[in-house]
Parts: C-alpha cells; sequence; structure tokens
C-alpha cells in the first residue's frame, strides 16, 4: 500500500481502492501515466507531479478566497515549548485587549502547511524554510544561554567556562547543535563540548534543568519566568544566538483586522522580551 494513495484515502475518508479507481480513470480521460503502480508502492511520473502540484495550488487559492469571503477563528502555529512557557503566560493581556478575537491554536515545530492546517500566524525562527503564499517579518535576535538550578550551580562550582567541561551538558534533541552555536556566538575558543543527555522537547530539557539533572543551553524566551522566581540561573548570561525569531502570516489574511493586532501584540511582547544586552 503506498503512501501517496493512503494518504489521499485517509484525507478523504474513503477507502484505498475507490482512490485507486479515481487515479485510473483519470488517467484514461488523459492518456496520461499518473502514478505508475509497482510492487514497491506508487510514486508519480514528472506529469503526475506537474499535475498534483497545480491542483494543489488551485486548491489553496480556492479556500484563500473562501476564507476571505466568510473568516474564521485566527489560528496561532508554535511550538509547544513556545505554547507553554511564553504564549500562555501573556495571552491574558491580549484577550483583554481584543476579546473579539477569537483564537485556536496549533503546536508543532516541524514543517506548516498553512492552508491544510489553516494556520493564519506562526512563530518560527528564521532558518526554517518559508512555505509558499506566506509572508515573513524579523522580528528580533533569539537570545539564548546555558541554564541550570542554583543547587546545581552550587554543588558543582560553576563560575568560569572551563567548568562546562566537567559539568553535565544537556540539551534539545529538536535542537542538536544548541551548545555548538551557543558556543561559537560567545566564545568560540571555549573549545568543543561534550553532551551528556537528550531530551524529546524543550519543555522536557527545562523541567530537567530545574530538577538538577545538568546544564542546559536554551531561548532565554523559554526560561525568563524560571529566572525571575529563581527556579533556574543563567551563569553566563545570554548572547544573540544565530537565529532571528520571525512571524510568518498567510498571505491572505494580512489585511485582516484580527491579523494585524494579533501580529502587532506578538511584535511587540517578543521585542520587549528580546531586547537585552549580554547579560554577565
Amino acid at each position: 500500500m503506498d503512501r501517496w494513495i493512503t494518504a489521499a484515502a485517509d484525507e478523504l475518508a474513503v477507502t484505498h481502492g475507490a482512490v485507486s479507481r479515481q487515479v485510473r480513470l483519470l488517467e484514461e480521460t488523459l492518456a496520461v501515466l499518473l502514478l505508475p503502480r509497482t510492487a514497491q508502492g506508487a510514486e508519480p511520473t514528472n506529469e503526475g507531479q506537474r499535475l498534483a502540484d497545480g491542483l494543489k495550488r488551485g486548491f489553496d487559492e480556492i479556500q484563500a478566497s473562501l476564507d476571505q469571503l466568510k473568516p474564521g477563528p485566527l489560528t496561532l502555529a508554535c511550538s509547544t515549548s513556545i505554547m507553554m512557557y511564553w504564549v500562555l503566560p501573556r495571552l491574558s493581556t491580549f484577550d483583554q485587549e481584543n476579546p473579539d478575537v477569537d483564537l485556536q491554536y496549533h503546536m508543532t515545530s516541524g514543517p506548516l502547511d498553512f492552508t491544510h492546517d489553516k494556520i493564519s500566524v506562526a512563530i518560527r525562527l528564521s532558518s526554517q524554510e518559508l512555505p509558499r503564499d506566506v509572508v515573513r517579518t524579523d522580528i528580533c535576535d533569539e537570545w539564548v544561554g546555558p541554564v541550570c538550578s542554583p543547587e546545581y550551580l552550587r554543588t558543582n562550582q560553576i563560575h568560569t567556562t572551563a567548568d562546562l567541561h566537567r559539568a553535565r551538558l544537556i540539551y534539545s534533541r529538536t535542537r542538536e547543535r544548541a551548545w555548538s552555536e551557543w558556543r561559537q556566538c560567545y566564545d568560540p575558543t571555549i573549545g568543543e563540548l561534550v553532551l551528556d543527555e537528550g531530551f524529546p522537547h524543550f519543555y522536557l530539557l527545562i523541567q530537567a534543568a530545574r530538577c538538577g539533572l545538568g546544564i542546559a543551553n536554551v531561548p532565554r524566551m523559554l526560561v525568563q519566568d524560571d529566572l525571575n522566581s529563581g527556579a533556574l540561573v543563567a551563569p553566563f548570561g545570554f548572547v544573540p544566538g544565530p537565529n532571528k525569531l520571525t512571524i510568518w502570516v498567510a498571505s491572505h489574511l494580512t489585511e485582516r483586522s484580527e491579523t494585524k493586532r494579533l501580529v502587532a501584540w506578538l511584535s511587540g511582547e517578543l521585542r520587549k522580551d528580546e531586547k537585552y544586552n549580554r547579560l554577565s
């Protein structure tokens, strides 16, 4: 069973055989081979891929036109960690100032399909590939740095960057180069650092750091509340990392009043939080 027909069947809530029959009928009508079936499955021919791409553009345009005629809720996309640690703690302010804006959420750190998932606005890094028909605005630098619990700092006597070579360095598997990127931005002379344990997501990594399981390298925006409360400390402060924080907006929604207000609020909050000079 091939992935193309299976995906179509799931999307349309019909059987695999029903989709296969429609593909065969379309091939007979056009007299062109679109999706040849083999023992290994099915992959589109060049003609099939061109047709699929063209139809997707057409369906996307239809959906965009419908969204403009009858606007629904705005969907904000971001990673689960950003939602937990940055958006939710600030959301009441936006809700109070914009009670007419109906917001829903889509949490993922992977690629986004704005049309399929009806995404309106997304918070993303500048390193991520921009989808088609999406407007990107760079907001500010992403500040990054090591954090750990106060007890871990005291027990392990972390005073200088040289002490990192005997510390237990933990990281998020969603950004495995975080330590090396921070080292290049902070001080390339630190030397290569050996990583000890990876966690699937930043929210698990941050919890591990809170629990004294090591020292983590994280975006500042995710730990500001923990720094303010004293649950975490940042022994070397934060520096601008290699990425910028960006906001993506579906192109057909850029002029909608609710979209403009959401983007303005997100931009203002990000700039306010990330405008700091290097801390020491």
